[in-house]
């Protein structure tokens, strides 16, 4: 959350509380709804979404019979998800290869959703600027290869938040290599024994460097 903010950016407010006092007053400062959740447990016991006091008050005290804290998240529920996977190298030279977006919005899992690459409701503004927050962000934490970025947009406002930043391959991964013919698997093994992007060649292309972004004038979906 600090490296966010370092960049200019936000997190989805949150508060650690291990009473219902601090539950109730967590409320008022982050603003209702509230996301519910039990720490240190597995399967979401005890988690909900609250819109008023009464019901933070009976899902904390349900949550504590099964953690001995709760986290009280401001509630993102029915924003757009979308993800943006970027590559970067030692020598800083960092792209997007691919951004989508969830055809359900946020409070469905992305493993129960529909995944469309790439993005159909963003404006061409809108996808450039968390482009440049996806490339300032990883830039910051210094990641070399490949990475993926998970934003929340409010559908009526600019608003956004980083729900999470993943150095590593995911199942995203492949179906934005598939969708794209660039091969990120491959090129982030290439960057972790020294390579770069503009040194490296396009294994399915053969023709463009790692360091072209595609472009894609086609949809796939997941």
């Amino acid at each position: 959350a600090k490296a966010v903010e370092h960049c200019g950016y936000k997190v989805a407010e949150s508060s650690c509380c291990s009473t219902v006092e601090e539950a109730v007053e967590a409320g008022k400062q982050i603003g209702y709804p509230v996301l519910v959740r039990a720490a240190f447990a597995l399967g979401g016991l005890g988690s909900g979404f609250a819109s008023d006091e009464q019901e933070l008050k009976a899902l904390v005290n349900q949550a504590f019979v099964n953690s001995p804290q709760v986290i009280v998240d401001k509630s993102l529920k029915g924003w757009k998800e979308l993800e943006y996977e970027v590559v970067r190298d030692a020598s800083n030279n960092c792209i997007t290869v691919c951004n989508m977006e969830n055809f359900d919005p946020m409070g469905i899992h992305t493993g129960d959703s529909i995944v469309i690459a790439p993005s159909q409701t963003l404006t061409n503004e809108e996808y450039f600027r968390l482009r440049e927050c996806a490339l300032k962000v990883v830039r910051h934490l210094g990641v070399v290869g490949e990475c993926n970025i998970q934003y929340s947009v409010d559908p009526h406002s600019q608003e956004f938040r980083i729900i999470e930043v993943n150095a590593r391959l995911s199942r995203s991964s492949a179906l934005a290599s598939k969708a794209t013919g660039y091969p990120l698997a491959y090129v982030a093994a290439k960057l972790a024994l020294g390579s770069d992007l503009v040194s490296l060649r396009n294994s399915v292309t053969r023709v463009t460097t790692a360091c072209f972004e595609p472009s894609l004038d086609y949809v796939v979906a997941k």
